[in-house]
């Protein structure tokens, strides 16, 4: 398996790095399910999705629009 680092922007406007194994190079949306498991567990549990007449949102919007973390990259680890 290869390590990745997932290069983003933290809640706190900081760029920060987090490396991940995984056979292949993540997609955006499992990226950003890596990271939401790591920085906000609880969030990660939780069933978003359990209203009636919801419509699933994609875990990048998710965690940009409610954590205030945007993914800038994804690129193998030196």
């Amino acid at each position: 398996m290869q390590t990745w680092q997932i290069t983003f922007v933290d809640d706190h406007g900081e760029t920060s790095v987090q490396q991940f194994t995984c056979e292949q190079k993540p997609s955006l949306e499992d990226a950003a399910h890596m990271i939401r498991a790591k920085l906000v567990p609880i969030a990660a549990k939780l069933d978003l999705n359990d209203l009636e007449g919801r419509k699933p949102e994609p875990t990048v919007k998710i965690l940009k629009d409610q954590n205030s973390i945007q993914i800038l990259d994804i690129s193998p680890s030196v």
